[in-house]
């Protein structure tokens, strides 16, 4: 399975502006949290889930999201594909993680805020494996 966009949409009268996915479906979801990076120079990166799969939204902001399809958990390869991802809030767009990737995450704006959804609660599994941030080849930053 691949990372993929569930496209939002928003609405705007005089009454205001309504953000909406109508396309996701949060069954599954049993973790809800948020993340704010400290500055726009920093990159969560990589933290990845060989189980959990998980969705992202940027509720504030903006976020380029990098993911990594890991091939080995106790030693991957350097040079594995980067799909590349931008979240804004305009549309309430959900990135959709399934299990097997690491991510990197960098907010484009200040105050950016990420929320996240998982399948899994704090605890309830270990599948948590990080790597260092410039494990990953990557040219593109």
């Amino acid at each position: 399975m691949q990372p993929k966009i569930i496209k939002g949409n928003h609405h705007t009268d005089h009454r205001g502006t309504l953000s909406f996915n109508n396309d996701f479906n949060s069954f599954g979801v049993k973790r809800v949290y948020t993340i704010e990076n400290e500055s726009l120079d920093f990159v969560r990166a990589w933290q990845g889930h060989q189980i959990e799969q998980r969705w992202f939204v940027a509720v504030v902001g903006s976020f380029r999201i990098k993911l990594v399809p890991i091939d080995n958990w106790e030693n991957p390869s350097k040079d594995l594909p980067i799909f590349e991802f931008v979240l804004t809030t305009e549309n309430f767009d959900v990135l959709h993680v399934p299990a097997g990737f690491a991510s990197s995450i960098q907010a484009l704006e200040e105050k950016s805020k990420l929320l996240l959804l998982a399948d899994y609660q704090l605890g309830e599994i270990q599948d948590e494996f990080r790597f260092p941030s410039d494990y990953f080849n990557d040219n593109k930053d």
